[in-house]
């Protein structure tokens, strides 16, 4: 656990439970975990086709009405859902090519956008829900086709006004997307899986990033054959140290270096 003892522990905004007293609560350590996937996970290779019709039906029609969902499992991808358009987009020719883009391009690798089973279900938009959406309505006027409840919050912790774990939780599955596509990681598969654990402390209320505490990363590669067992080590140097701000990686820092796994 580094230089922070474990009864000055948060983890998560959760008191650690081995007890302990804090007798100031704004100058307390707490440890802030995320966790992201990367393009080729199941769920995220379903949010990239879905995406990718989107972006195909407003290139033809800018007032398409797309509510377009996707599954997979095993050698199947079936999209479902309802689209209202003017314009014509080949749904096959779209997975196919999401799917080529992302890597699955045999089925040593799990996938093959050539032999994919496609299936599409769609229908047109629910007159009920068009009429009382954008139906005879300004646009100014238009409403929402769902309903949903979110919550979240901005912080200055980062340029993207996210949160420190997750922007490097992402830039750290982009990178190993990066050196696969590139031929540096020749024996990486598509899905991968980043998660990033920094260090907090409260000043004055105010929640700071310390250090960049434990990154773990999980990469998906062809047998073990062809494995190169030396690896961790590649990474460590390649992918993780290349998308972590060297200024939170704790180098010269009392607090130590991070614990890579």
């Amino acid at each position: 656990m580094s230089s922070i003892s474990e009864d000055s522990i948060y983890t998560n905004g959760d008191l650690n439970s081995n007890g302990g007293s804090h007798s100031d609560p704004l100058d307390e350590l707490f440890l802030f975990t995320s966790e992201s996937v990367g393009e080729g996970h199941p769920d995220k290779m379903c949010d990239q086709i879905s995406d990718a019709i989107l972006d195909a039906y407003l290139a033809v029609d800018p007032k398409a009405k797309v509510a377009a969902e996707v599954a997979a499992k095993s050698n199947l991808i079936v999209v479902l859902g309802e689209i209202t358009s003017n314009g014509h987009v080949d749904i096959e020719d779209v997975v196919r090519q999401t799917v080529k883009r992302i890597g699955y391009d045999s089925p040593d690798k799990g996938l093959d956008y050539r032999t994919v089973e496609i299936k599409v279900a769609l229908e047109k938009q629910s007159a009920e829900i068009a009429s009382g959406v954008h139906v005879n309505r300004s646009d100014e006027e238009v409403g929402a086709g769902d309903q949903g409840l979110m919550f979240g919050y901005a912080t200055d912790e980062t340029e993207e006004f996210m949160p420190l774990t997750v922007v490097l939780s992402h830039k750290l599955n982009q990178k190993i997307a990066e050196l696969r596509r590139n031929g540096e990681f020749p024996w990486a598969r598509a899905d991968t899986k980043a998660q990033v654990t920094c260090e907090y402390h409260f000043t004055n209320g105010a929640a700071m990033p310390v250090r960049v505490h434990t990154v773990t990363s999980c990469y998906g590669h062809f047998g073990r054959e062809e494995f190169p067992w030396e690896v961790p080590k590649e990474l460590n140097l390649k992918s993780v140290k290349q998308a972590i701000n060297g200024s939170y990686n704790g180098n010269g820092n009392a607090n130590g270096n991070c614990n890579y796994h």
